[in-house]
């Protein structure tokens, strides 16, 4: 099947690749962005990828994968689309064309790039675990109720209190938290798992090596 290999293993030379990389992005984003931008859905990612990736975990890298590839190639997409057409699809990605941010600190966000075919393989590698979605709902949950309780709105993290990054007062903070979390598990989560578990499916009766 697309998503299933015979040799399930996630090379050593994989995970000492990402640790490294974690090593110098952790302290970097923790110094210049401050430590409530882990509370990030795609940052707080990376940190869970990296357990994934070195206990072979199909149940992690499976939550990230339906939880963030959707978002991650949002952030591509408008990216591209801003640095070849001069437009954001979505937006989100405005601070990368920030000339007040050093731009070797804007780089370190181009790990948006890699995500998506780094959480695909990983998948493809250790398979897909349908309690993923579930595991992920309830992770999105609880970051979005710390986000909401223990940031600056001002920070907008994960775009709690304006969304898509547009200034909205019809609604109450309260009503747009309730609302996104709602909205994530459904709109982000659940079409990811869909598509996920298609790929995996093994048609019964048929031998699978």
């Amino acid at each position: 099947m697309l998503l299933q290999s015979k040799s399930r293993r996630i090379p050593l030379a994989v995970k000492l690749a990402y640790l490294l990389w974690m090593t110098v992005w952790v302290p970097v984003y923790w110094v210049f962005n401050g430590p409530e931008n882990f509370l990030w859905l795609c940052d707080l990612a990376n940190i869970i990828l990296l357990f994934a990736l070195c206990r072979e975990s199909s149940l992690l890298i499976s939550s990230q994968a339906v939880g963030v590839l959707l978002i991650q190639v949002a952030w591509v997409l408008d990216f591209l689309s801003a640095l070849l057409l001069g437009s954001h699809l979505t937006g989100g990605t405005e601070y990368m064309f920030d000339t007040g941010q050093p731009c070797w600190l804007r780089a370190m966000s181009l790990f948006h790039i890699a995500m998506p075919p780094l959480l695909l393989w990983g998948v493809y590698r250790l398979g897909y675990d349908r309690r993923g979605w579930l595991l992920q709902t309830v992770i999105a949950w609880l970051l979005m109720a710390a986000t909401f309780l223990l940031t600056d709105p001002s920070l907008n993290i994960n775009w709690l209190w304006q969304p898509f990054g547009l200034p909205q007062s019809l609604l109450s903070p309260h009503a747009v938290l309730l609302i996104m979390m709602l909205a994530y598990p459904l709109l982000v989560v659940l079409p990811t798992h869909l598509l996920l578990s298609h790929f995996s499916y093994k048609p019964p009766g048929r031998h699978q090596e």
